[in-house]
């Protein structure tokens, strides 16, 4: 049996951040998801971000979404992914105050895939490694809208799913990304950037590659 879900806000640095946490009756890890770019609607109850918490949540790991800054009942402006890292480390410092030191598996969609680049680097210099990644849609290079990321490179062993028809973030862009760092990419032939009638297919992945 796996516990309802939770619907909670904690202090972030601009204020409160609104956190969603679904729990598995025994659990053996924590999984932070983070969602698409706020801006552009992008919030914690994204299809793909509830896909990746329940995906994390079936592994056994406890599911903890929050809605960045200005989203929702979080506080706060956007801060083009840096305030929204501070928050993600917020956001892990009190899922382990209450769940204990355990793994960590980071997860994020489009601009959430960006930000939780900006987070394993931040654990890794301080000396907390992630134990598992897996990023949809990742956000590099100019990208629709005219944004530019710079995103930081992972863990050798991450999950990086891409769609082969995604509109927002070109397959290309991804690949100059993870080229430098020898890094597989997982494509999903017909998904776009949001995985319309593919998101089943989306956390079969995630079960094939980490369930144990």
């Amino acid at each position: 049996m796996t516990k309802s879900a939770e619907r909670i806000t904690i202090a972030g640095e601009a204020g409160a951040l609104e956190l969603l946490i679904e729990a598995p009756a025994h659990i053996l890890g924590i999984g932070l998801v983070a969602h698409p770019h706020p801006l552009f609607g992008g919030t914690m109850d994204n299809k793909v971000a509830f896909t990746l918490a329940r995906a994390l949540r079936d592994l056994g790991y406890v599911a903890v979404r929050s809605n960045f800054r200005g989203v929702g009942q979080s506080e706060g402006e956007h801060d083009d992914g840096q305030g929204e890292t501070e928050d993600m480390l917020r956001v892990l410092d009190y899922a382990r105050s209450r769940f204990g030191d355990l793994p960590v598996a980071l997860a994020g969609f489009s601009f959430g895939a960006y930000v939780q680049t900006l987070v394993a680097k931040r654990l890794k210099d301080e000396g907390r490694p992630i134990a598992r990644m897996v990023l949809v849609g990742t956000a590099a290079g100019m990208v629709t809208g005219a944004r530019h990321y710079v995103t930081e490179g992972v863990p050798p062993d991450a999950l990086v799913i891409h769609g082969d028809k995604d509109e927002t973030v070109p397959l290309e862009n991804v690949i100059a990304w993870a080229q430098p760092q020898e890094l597989p990419i997982v494509l999903v032939p017909g998904a776009d950037h949001f995985f319309h009638g593919k998101l089943h297919t989306l956390k079969a992945i995630i079960h094939r590659a980490w369930a144990r």
